[in-house]
């Protein structure tokens, strides 16, 4: 299946002349002698953008390149696009390399997919979270590096260096939009073993505010038999956080528990510990994502003697700090992954899931609201080798959103 490649316009200057655009009647004798209008002379701006907020982002963008007037109705950043008619988060498809990063946009409204340079993104190897039009970057090998970008915009931002080191043994990102002040929250959360005591890690979390452009460190603490990992997410002012049982305290079940910390109050001294929440099964791999301020974890659940394989993928939500499970992956999409892992991409926001398998280019989908499965049209990615791996993830496609 054949991709359309995505057309950028410029945000700030037209860089060019643009050719002006006019409704011509049909009819070319003027039998009244008057002369004929133009619609779009007509038209006021806020009706414009009225009809152009109720198309397609795709649709939306294209229509700038009718004349210079719809440019800047659409590249105005106006209030009007806060009220535009929900888009469904595309997903953002890529094979791993140590190359600069391109890959495929999937738009799961009109079903295609369109080639994609993601801006900033200077190779795969990096952590990424989103919320409200925004996505937040983290080098995984300086984790102190941390972009902030609106993909649609191409608009993006270096922030500060996170605090707590560069080479953390794990970290975790997770940004949080405020969908009317635009304002938001990057938390990074970092974890590191204390030298010569394998059994104590030290865990730290950094909140930065973009109102005001800065870094503190709210919680510093010891986690003793547990360690945090790569897996962590804002829901309702709430930051959640999966840590893993590292084994030395003897045989704990469930080794997967998820900790909260609330950052509007940011409790300096408090055991998150006596606040875990142990997962609803073994699992080998969890995903957290917030899907309209509710707390859904996708997971693969592992086989008690092959703790390698899994065999299946259960999506739950968290209601109070119980888990209700919400549906299990049906087997006949579970087999056509082909060779599963235990490991695989999964992101989702609104009402919508995704699930990719690092192995191969198939992407499936899941609606919270109908519970339905449904694979997405072909990926154009082709697999050129049999240990290239793919890996993407999820964001909702915005205007109005600046980093």
């Amino acid at each position: 299946m054949e991709s359309e490649e995505w057309e950028f316009y410029p945000a700030v200057s037209h860089g060019g002349e643009v050719a002006a655009y006019r409704l011509v009647s049909e009819d070319s004798d003027d039998q009244d002698g008057g002369t004929s209008v133009s619609l779009d002379t007509i038209l006021p701006d806020d009706l414009l953008e009225k009809v152009l907020s109720s198309l397609p982002i795709v649709s939306i963008i294209r229509s700038g390149s009718v004349c210079k007037r719809w440019y800047e109705a659409v590249h105005s950043g106006r209030y009007t696009w806060s009220n535009m008619v929900p888009q469904k988060p595309w997903y953002f498809m890529f094979t791993c390399s140590e190359e600069a990063v391109s890959g495929y946009a999937y738009d799961p409204s009109l079903r295609k997919w369109y080639g994609f340079d993601f801006p900033c993104i200077e190779k795969s190897n990096w952590s990424t979270s989103s919320s409200c039009g925004l996505v937040c970057l983290m080098d995984s090998e300086n984790r102190s590096r941390i972009f902030v970008c609106n993909p649609i915009t191409r608009d993006w931002r270096r922030l500060l260096d996170a605090p707590g080191g560069k080479s953390p043994d794990y970290s975790a990102l997770a940004v949080s939009v405020n969908r009317k002040s635009h304002n938001y929250s990057v938390v990074v959360a970092k974890c590191k073993q204390v030298p010569e005591e394998y059994y104590q890690w030290n865990f730290s979390i950094h909140i930065y505010e973009s109102d005001g452009a800065s870094w503190v460190t709210p919680y510093n603490d010891i986690l003793v038999g547990w360690r945090g990992g790569d897996e962590c997410v804002i829901c309702d002012g709430v930051l959640y956080y999966l840590i893993y049982s590292t084994g030395v305290l003897g045989s704990i079940e469930p080794r997967h528990c998820l900790v909260m910390y609330d950052l509007s109050t940011r409790p300096a001294h408090t055991s998150l510990m006596n606040m875990a929440i142990p997962v609803p099964c073994s699992l080998t791999c969890g995903r957290l994502m917030n899907l309209k301020d509710r707390l859904v974890m996708v997971g693969g659940i592992g086989k008690q003697d092959r703790p390698g394989i899994i065999k299946g993928i259960g999506i739950w939500e968290l209601h109070r700090k119980d888990w209700r499970e919400v549906a299990r992956m049906p087997h006949k999409f579970f087999q056509g992954f082909g060779e599963f892992d235990d490991v695989f991409a999964s992101s989702g926001t609104d009402d919508l899931i995704y699930i990719q398998s690092y192995g191969s280019p198939a992407l499936l989908t899941f609606d919270m609201s109908q519970k339905l499965w449904k694979w997405a049209a072909k990926s154009p990615v082709m697999k050129r080798f049999p240990l290239q791996l793919f890996t993407g993830f999820c964001f909702e496609p915005r205007l109005e959103i600046a980093s």
